[in-house]
């Protein structure tokens, strides 16, 4: 199996080759008038910060009372806090604080976080669940959840065609409405049940991810000022890749927190897509309930 891994990892890797070359010659490179430095202690504790976090989150899973787990928490605490000051002080920081005033803005960051945590958290979880709980291949697994993968890149494709006069707010609900409906759906895995009982709620989890993705990377762009559209795009994958962290280690932590054998693995990963739905609805909620308010300059 390892080996079998190794080889569809380079062929990953040796398919991506064609499509930098392609990428170079095809898209247009863009440069500030103003170069900007990078902002290393801000990087720095970030990094440490959300490090320290998702350490103690996978070790908590042994016991959240251990000394080493309490530590790891209250490091993270300290990092996270310091990045927060090094940024409200830097002259050009990574992230300008003051962005986190305007609604929109807060609501891509937020969504973003939330799609890692409550989506791409749950659903990297599961193709495992699925070998171990359902005796699948890990490559049946893979197609199985490529029918959530294929319908997200298709239907994030097609967003465009959506009416402009629809907010984007409303937009997102609908999304992460839809992807709570998905999760609640599959939230019955079952040691030897079929795998065609996860297509659904896939399916509906598919759509709404493609619109969700859309939706953000275009909010993270018009929430902010032209000159920090980078800036927008920017806090939004981080947000999207340290939700994705977290997540991953969350739902490892309560699929696996009842034991390994199959029954158990089945439940604790159910309990995993419940929290998880119950996290995309009450983003859905604050999705409706955030109104935009005049601009508040940068």
């Amino acid at each position: 199996a390892l080996g079998a891994g190794r080889r569809w990892y380079w062929a990953a890797a040796a398919a991506s080759v064609p499509l930098t070359v392609a990428a170079a010659r095809a898209l247009t490179e863009s440069r500030a008038g103003r170069p900007r430095g990078v902002d290393v202690p801000g990087l720095v504790t970030m990094s440490l910060g959300v490090a320290a976090l998702v350490a103690a989150i996978t070790w908590g899973r042994t016991g959240w009372t251990a000394p080493g787990v309490l530590a790891l928490l209250a490091v993270a605490a300290v990092l996270l806090a310091a990045f927060v000051l090094v940024e409200a002080r830097r002259p050009e920081p990574m992230v300008d604080l003051a962005l986190f005033r305007r609604p929109a803005f807060l609501l891509s960051v937020t969504g973003a976080l939330v799609t890692g945590l409550a989506v791409i958290g749950v659903m990297t979880y599961l193709a495992t669940m699925m070998s171990l709980v359902m005796g699948l291949s890990p490559v049946e697994a893979a197609l199985v959840l490529a029918i959530w993968s294929g319908l997200s890149f298709a239907v994030a494709l097609q967003a465009h065609r959506l009416p402009a006069r629809v907010p984007v707010r409303r937009l997102l609900a609908a999304g992460f409405a839809l992807a709570a409906a998905g999760e609640f759906a599959m939230a019955d895995l079952a040691p030897d049940a079929h795998w065609w009982r996860l297509a659904p709620g896939l399916a509906v989890a598919g759509v709404a991810s493609g619109l969700t993705n859309a939706m953000l990377a275009r909010l993270a762009v018009e929430s902010v000022p032209a000159d920090r559209a980078s800036m927008g795009a920017g806090a939004n994958n981080t947000a999207r890749y340290i939700g994705a962290s977290v997540g991953v280690a969350v739902v490892g932590a309560v699929a696996t927190g009842g034991g390994h054998d199959p029954s158990a693995l089945a439940h604790g990963t159910n309990t995993a897509m419940v929290i998880s739905a119950v996290a995309a609805l009450a983003y859905a909620a604050l999705a409706l309930l955030i109104r935009d308010r005049p601009s508040v300059p940068a």
